[in-house]
Parts: structure tokens; sequence; C-alpha cells
């Protein structure tokens, strides 16, 4: 069962959320709330499996909720939702720490498939739009990111095929163009993308990403 924390501050989609939850036999949400704050309390208290993470709350805003909730090292994965699907706010959330994000006029069955996808450790944002949302959104880089200067040391303990995988990565391969085009069984793909994941600490593929495009392995189309 995958256990879900409907954060919103408009009540109407948190029913139409909840609804669509409970009717699915593998799901049931834990509660909701209002606001980050309620958002990063509750959570903290009922340790969901996932967080629907609405962007714009009163209050401690869905970014700061996610980041607070990540930081506390529990199991919690964020999904975050937002109203335009390459909103520089769903980007500052990946990078608090959010397994990915849908737009809000997705279909149900997306946000439902988005929500197993996240439960399971995966992420929701498909390596075509993580590309597509980090070229968009690439100058919100901080200064401090790497520039050609020390290489960053979350690379360090990668082999070179890992890193020739994490390059790939970040130009939006899935792990199927990846076997076909460097010669690899998808199987061994998968135990290298898991290797690099363990490595350099990201929780998921589009931390990953955003890590190869900060390290400057890949650069903006």
């Amino acid at each position: 069962m995958t256990t879900v924390l409907i954060a919103d501050d408009q009540p109407l989609q948190r029913f139409g959320f909840r609804m669509l939850l409970e009717s699915q036999d593998d799901m049931t949400v834990l509660g909701e709330a209002a606001n980050g704050a309620e958002a990063a309390r509750m959570a903290a208290e009922l340790h969901p499996d996932v967080v629907l993470m609405d962007v714009r709350m009163p209050g401690l805003d869905g970014i700061e909720a996610t980041r607070r909730i990540v930081a506390s090292g529990g199991r919690t994965r964020i999904l975050i939702l937002t109203t335009f699907d390459l909103d520089e706010y769903a980007y500052a959330g990946l990078r608090a720490g959010a397994s990915g994000f849908l737009v809000k006029d997705a279909q149900p069955e997306e946000l439902l498939a988005g929500i197993r996808a996240v439960a399971t450790g995966d992420a929701v944002v498909a390596p075509s739009l993580t590309r597509r949302l980090l070229d968009a959104y690439v100058h919100h880089l901080p200064a401090t990111s790497q520039s050609g200067g020390s290489p960053d040391p979350r690379l360090a303990s990668l082999t070179d095929r890992e890193s020739e995988i994490l390059r790939v990565m970040g130009q939006g391969w899935t792990n199927t163009e990846i076997a076909e085009r460097l010669h690899l069984a998808e199987s061994t793909v998968k135990t290298h993308v898991g290797r690099i994941l363990a490595k350099t600490g990201s929780r998921d593929r589009v931390q990953a990403v955003i890590l190869a495009y900060d390290a400057k392995l890949v650069k903006p189309a």
C-alpha cells in the first residue's frame, strides 16, 4: 500500500486528489496539508511514502517544505505539482530534492503512475523532459557551480564507464538507448545507474542529471 500526503492550499484541489487516490486499491491518503509548514510537520509525523506538493502556498511554500522534508533523511519522496510544465518553481523543487514533477492538468492515470513511480524510488520526469527542463533553467544554477576548476568531489569515485553513462543520462538517453548505443546489456546499464546514484548520493535519476549539469559534464543545448 502506497501512503500519500496531499499538500495544496486549495480545498477543492485536495478533495479531487483524495477522491482519485482513494479509488485505488493500492493507495491510501494519510492526510492533507494546506501550506508548506503543515506539510513538513505532517510528513515528520506520518512518514508517508509520497507527498503531492503544490508549489505556491501561503507562508512556507512547497519548495522550502520539500527541502525540509528531504533534509530530515526519511524515506518520504516528493512529487511536485505545478500549473506550468516548465515552471522555474518546479525546477527549484527538483533542486531541493523532489523526485519529479507533474503538471496539475495531467491525466488521472499519469498522476497515479507518477505516484507509483516515485514510491518505488524512480523519477517521474522522463529523460527527454529532464533535458528540456534543465536546458530551460540552467541559468538558475548557482554561481558556485563547477566552472572548469577542481573536479566535483561527488564524481571522484565514478569509473570511466560510470562517468560516461552519467553524461549521456544528462543528455536525455533512456536506459534502452544507453544499452543500444554503448553496446551494453540493459541490465548492465541499470546496474551502472544504480551505482552512480549510490556513489554520488543522488536520490534518483533527476538528481543525478542535475549533478551532471552542476559538474559541467553536460552543457545546455
